[in-house]
């Protein structure tokens, strides 16, 4: 954990013009892991949250953060729900790693409430739909974003996105490779065969997820913040579609469990619909959808193998051994199911 010294932060904050300048400062851990610590800044009515690499994380961490910073600050003035830019510091004599502040977003997180949603949306079904039309809408606000001019046109590198996917992932798998997977082979192949002739490029947040968001308190369910954009670049943002879709149950009265069973996904619109918005709020086309399915199950099946190769005895990283083969043949059978071949 950072140590977050308190009268280094207070002064760097003076010079950055932030409010509360001479009352006293208080800092709360909100996360933390091996990406990225969230803490809550707080001096008299001013509040911001910080967000900084843990202080063994590899130096490139701190480009990661100025990349998170780059995205948030160039959505500003955007309808894009989003955490406000309010200064970064790459100065290490301040905290010791490059770090940012933003507004802190007065919502609540599905993480938070992984057994029940929370009132309203626990009893209320009509209020629970919202929850995912909102989250659907808040990527494709993101993919309406002039990115040129909001000066990220060096963030990703649009041209060829489809073709380094199929070649980068490949690449990864087999430097970590420790065992087989049924069904790769035929899902990569068919990928190489169906990429997207053209596509029209935008942001993208690149782990789209109900993990990933906030919603503001209360009904009906509106979206407060997009959140955690380390994986953010410039590419198809259709892709950020399908990984949000891509564990969603086909029965949504009854789903089994699935990619979002850290949530309770009953009585959520169906997938097809929950497409249809997104559509309709971004006027991007959703016909070819199922590509974008295969290569988001064929591309989370090769991360989460990652983390189950260099488990060790971690447990929660043990338990996607079982999922990445389920993930894969599902991948080749939905590649299969398409009716179009190569």
């Amino acid at each position: 954990m950072t140590d977050l010294h308190t009268p280094r932060l207070a002064a760097w904050m003076d010079g950055a013009g932030l409010p509360g300048a001479g009352a006293p400062l208080r800092t709360r851990l909100l996360s933390g892991g091996t990406q990225n610590e969230i803490y809550e800044v707080a001096r008299a009515d001013f509040r911001a949250a910080l967000r900084i690499p843990p202080a063994a994380a590899p130096p490139d961490r701190d480009r990661g953060i100025l990349r998170e910073w780059r995205i948030i600050a160039a959505l500003d003035g955007t309808d894009v729900p989003h955490p406000p830019a309010l200064a970064v510091c790459t100065d290490p004599a301040v905290l010791g790693r490059t770090f940012y502040l933003m507004g802190f977003v007065d919502g609540w997180s599905p993480m938070d409430h992984q057994k029940a949603w929370p009132d309203p949306f626990d009893g209320d079904i009509a209020a629970r739909r919202g929850l995912a039309l909102e989250l659907a809408e808040g990527i494709a606000l993101l993919s309406r974003v002039d990115w040129r001019g909001r000066g990220l046109g060096d963030l990703g590198r649009p041209d060829g996105f489809h073709d380094r996917q199929v070649e980068r992932w490949t690449g990864f798998f087999e430097r970590i490779r420790g065992r087989e997977l049924d069904g790769m082979a035929a899902a990569t192949t068919w990928l190489q065969a169906h990429r997207p002739l053209d596509f029209v490029p935008g942001i993208m947040h690149g782990d789209y997820q109900f993990a990933n968001v906030m919603y503001r308190h209360g009904g009906p369910a509106r979206l407060a913040a997009i959140v955690d954009w380390e994986m953010g670049t410039v590419g198809d943002p259709k892709l950020d579609l399908a990984w949000m879709l891509q564990g969603w149950p086909e029965n949504t009265a009854d789903p089994e469990p699935g990619a979002f069973a850290y949530v309770d996904m009953r009585h959520l619109p169906a997938r097809e619909e929950v497409a249809a918005h997104y559509a309709a709020v971004s006027g991007r086309q959703v016909d070819d959808l199922d590509y974008y399915l295969v290569l988001a199950q064929w591309k989370l099946a090769i991360v989460l193998e990652q983390g189950f190769q260099r488990a060790g005895g971690d447990e929660k990283l043990l338990a996607f051994g079982p999922i990445v083969p389920e993930l894969m043949r599902s991948a080749a059978e939905l590649a299969e199911s398409t009716g179009y071949r190569g």
